[in-house]
């Protein structure tokens, strides 16, 4: 099991001019803490313009800053908004193959395409061809990853001539690349691209073993054909995350932070949004204190009970628990959603700090030979799913076309003189 960091790089309202930074540096100094400690990932999303949610709109930056500061954590877009609109394919290769290079090769690459209209209407991109758009651009940037040169292509949301794309990465083929999945049916269609499964959706360890069986399933069956260039077979599951001694302290600490998570999610999709004038949070404490959100603020009682409804929120003992269960239904690595809401920068520091002490050393001490078994078992059906890829065409030497140069050259009179 695998233990990774969560960033949407949430702000509520009110904020003043120094917030925005005070929680990225918050965030910096997180992850450098998580690195020491032995965290495996960190993972930080793209959005836009989504007010309160989430403040994450160039994790590029984010993670680059991040590869400055830590050592062995590895650098996770999870994920990178590549339908061309956000970011042109081959600007999206260039980002992530210059991560790995700047990180020493520890580069993970999720893709997505936006799920709100403030994001697609905002770019231009049309809901019901979000995902052909997504899935088309993933596979180009792939092979731009790959191949010298990229022999150009045309499709139906968007063309680019042949060039080289620079600079190539330092893990081969490429980064391992990931997809967003918030259902049982994404799971699947990431299984078939063999796409590692980022399943942003909070469910329980019945569903959980449910979606694993269905992934593994298919990553063994002849429905796995490729989309990039190598399988990465892999489920990450993002969990709450608030530790302490005490479980209501715990839950104290980080239960409205989660709550205001999945609100917020929620009211972005289906309510109406005023540019500028967000008043999310606002809102969001207003039906938690009067009941609709199902969870009383007050008491100590209703704080423990509301772990019960969290897993991921207690003492190290439930969340040791919650890891195993996780685990045992084939989930290989949980993403732990801790910076969300008015979550406070020491708590979640203190929050790593104990997990590290009192549950990773059980599943580090593992964690290698759980790898090395399921890779072993996986290995056959990985080299009969690459076997089925079409790939594209490298171009021979001949066939490279020349870009002329854009001035022309002088004529030289050579009769004069």
């Amino acid at each position: 099991m695998k233990f990774g960091l969560f960033y949407e790089i949430s702000i509520p309202r009110p904020w003043t001019r120094e917030t925005e930074r005070t929680v990225y540096n918050n965030c910096l100094e997180q992850v450098k803490l998580a690195d020491e400690l032995g965290f495996d990932h960190v993972w930080a999303v793209e959005h836009h313009f989504l007010e309160e949610y989430s403040h994450c709109s160039a994790s590029e930056v984010l993670l680059a800053a991040v590869a400055a500061r830590t050592k062995r954590i590895r650098l996770g877009h999870g994920i990178r908004q590549v339908i061309a609109n956000y970011n042109h394919p081959a600007r999206t290769a260039e980002a992530i193959a210059m991560l790995d290079l700047v990180s020493n090769g520890r580069a993970e690459f999720g893709i997505g395409e936006g799920a709100t209209r403030l994001e697609l209407g905002g770019f231009g991109i049309p809901a019901k061809e979000k995902r052909a758009m997504a899935l088309e651009a993933a596979e180009q940037i792939a092979n731009m990853m790959v191949m010298e040169p990229y022999p150009g292509f045309e499709g139906r949301s968007f063309k680019m001539p042949c060039r080289n794309v620079l600079p190539k990465p330092v893990q081969k083929p490429h980064p391992p690349i990931w997809m967003a999945c918030t259902n049982r049916d994404t799971i699947k269609v990431a299984a078939s691209l063999g796409l590692g499964a980022l399943a942003f959706s909070f469910i329980n360890e019945e569903e959980a073993r449910t979606w694993s069986q269905s992934y593994y399933d298919i990553i063994r069956s002849d429905a796995c054909v490729p989309l990039s260039h190598s399988v990465n077979p892999n489920i990450a599951m993002v969990s709450a995350f608030s530790l302490h001694k005490d479980a209501a302290e715990a839950a104290r600490r980080g239960q409205e932070g989660f709550e205001f998570f999945r609100y917020a999610i929620s009211a972005l999709v289906t309510n109406d949004t005023v540019p500028g004038r967000s008043r999310l949070f606002e809102r969001f404490q207003k039906e938690r204190s009067g009941g609709a959100l199902g969870a009383d603020a007050a008491g100590t009682e209703s704080l423990s009970a509301a772990f019960q409804q969290s897993r991921g929120i207690g003492t190290p003992d439930d969340f040791r628990a919650h890891v195993r269960s996780f685990e045992a239904a084939g989930v290989d690595q949980i993403i732990l959603l801790q910076q969300a809401g008015r979550n406070r920068h020491e708590h979640i520091c203190q929050s790593l700090d104990l997990l590290a002490r009192d549950v990773l050393p059980e599943f580090a001490a593992k964690s290698a030979e759980r790898e090395k078994r399921k890779g072993e078992e996986l290995a056959p059906h990985i080299e009969k799913a690459l076997a089925r890829k079409t790939r594209m065409a490298p171009l021979a030497d001949a066939d490279i076309p020349v870009v002329r140069a854009s001035v022309a050259k002088p004529v030289v009179n050579r009769s004069a003189g």
